[in-house]
């Protein structure tokens, strides 16, 4: 935008400049050819009172001494065919002057100045003097010089006012794309500064209504998230009491274990959408060995009383990965939830946790059930290509839709990625990509998220 304006008046202020300065260079040409032909006429004409008065050696001196003094030629025509003064040939401007009648003629050279002068017994005179190119056009150069310095300088001047006016308006477009960019990822407390024209403040104005109607969204979103604990609270409370009332002390320990479980789940998920909301831009990290190692253990027993083989590949190591440790185990009970949700009992799954090149982990998820489900509308997508398969709130299973959704949103957060393929020997396989951590950011301890 900006370069259009300047260009704008760039064309602009030329057109401008060519229709003034032209006219007037040409103006400036004739203005020098006249004011010269006038100056010769003016000499000449000094050498009519002497042509009726002054004999012919007196009138040749006259002529010769105005020549010398006007370093042109000037020349007298008798009307009985003598020259006098310098020496020319008698043209047709001089036949038709001596007629009577006084003129100006022009030709390739110069202009020729012919005065007549009547009175004489014997007929008329003619007095004539001759004016060159050179002498028609003298400083004519040196002003058209001048005015296209003065145009150079006009057009400079009208595009360093064009370039002002351009930052004038495209610095705070430029500031409202900024601002955009960083409510785009996330930044909600941006603001932009309301400057430039009207309309452009009016926009910064809307920006921030906007941003700030979205923290408010947020914020409601947030707090009826956070009720949901206090309305899981009571049925909660009343398994737990159920479950400490069962004769079996075992049976009544193994449901009060996951009554605890839900309950943590819960509260993380508040504390995680609390978070969130008061994100000052540092990233989560965490030690993905040590929470796939606690979550697998919790699910082991699930797999012991449904009768599921499970298989487990951890690196003996910690692996440092952008998530938080909330955030990871989100991921892996969903997938393990989908495993348990969408194939029969009995059916084996095995976890694998590898180091990433370059940093990060992967964490790939194997089933040995009936493999992933068509997608819900056209052909099966493409090895590795989610797409089809993982759309929010849909699901082609009969589930919520969400599991999947899970998984890939914490792996696009983490800097990574999700995949899935079939398994060798059928079955599905889910493969969550996980970034490393950002620089000076000390990983969580992999605890159990809480």
């Amino acid at each position: 935008m900006r370069r259009r304006l300047i260009l704008l008046v760039a064309a602009t202020t030329g057109l401008v400049l060519l229709a003034f300065l032209v006219p007037l260079a040409v103006l400036l040409r004739d203005v020098a050819a006249d004011r010269t032909v006038a100056d010769a006429t003016a000499e000449v004409q000094a050498l009519v009172p002497l042509v009726g008065t002054t004999g012919p050696d007196g009138l040749r001196l006259a002529a010769e001494q105005v020549g010398a003094a006007a370093d042109r030629p000037v020349t007298v025509f008798l009307p009985d065919g003598a020259v006098l003064g310098a020496s020319v040939p008698r043209t047709d401007g001089v036949e038709l002057a001596a007629r009577g009648e006084s003129l100006t003629v022009a030709d390739e050279d110069g202009r020729e100045i012919l005065v007549a002068v009547q009175g004489r017994p014997d007929g008329t005179a003619v007095i004539r003097t001759f004016v060159p190119d050179d002498e028609l056009t003298r400083g004519v150069y040196r002003s058209w010089l001048v005015l296209a310095g003065l145009g150079v300088a006009l057009l400079l001047l009208g595009l360093a006012v064009a370039d002002r006016l351009a930052r004038s308006l495209t610095a705070p477009i430029t500031e409202l794309s900024a601002v955009s960019h960083r409510l785009a990822g996330a930044e909600l407390t941006a603001r932009a500064r309301p400057s430039g024209p009207a309309e452009l403040r009016a926009v910064a104005g809307a920006l921030n209504h906007l941003a700030t109607r979205i923290q408010e969204l947020l914020r409601d979103e947030r707090e009826q998230l956070a009720d949901l604990s206090h309305r899981l609270r009571t049925p909660l409370t009343s398994l737990r009491l159920e479950s400490e009332s069962l004769a079996d002390p075992q049976e009544a320990a193994r449901i009060t274990d996951r009554v605890d479980a839900v309950e943590r789940a819960v509260t993380g998920l508040i504390r995680q959408a609390r978070r969130r909301g008061a994100d000052t831009g540092t990233a989560a990290a965490c030690d993905a060995t040590a929470v796939v190692r606690e979550r697998v253990a919790f699910w082991t027993v699930l797999a012991e009383d449904t009768g599921r083989a499970v298989g487990l590949d951890l690196v003996d190591r910690p692996l440092p990965v952008r998530l938080s440790a909330d955030d990871l185990a989100a991921v892996l009970d969903a997938l393990l939830g989908n495993v348990f949700a969408h194939t029969p009992d009995g059916t084996g799954f095995a976890i694998a946790l590898t180091e990433r090149p370059g940093g990060g982990a992967r964490l790939t998820v194997t089933d040995s059930g009936p493999g992933l489900p068509p997608p819900l509308v056209g052909p099966r997508p493409a090895p590795g290509d989610p797409a089809a398969l993982v759309r929010r709130g849909a699901s082609a299973a009969g589930s919520t839709g969400l599991g999947l959704d899970i998984a890939r949103r914490a792996a696009g957060e983490s800097g990574g990625r999700l995949e899935l393929s079939e398994a060798d020997g059928g079955g599905a396989r889910v493969t969550v990509i996980l970034g490393p951590p950002l620089a000076a950011r000390e990983p969580q301890p992999g605890a159990a998220p809480r």
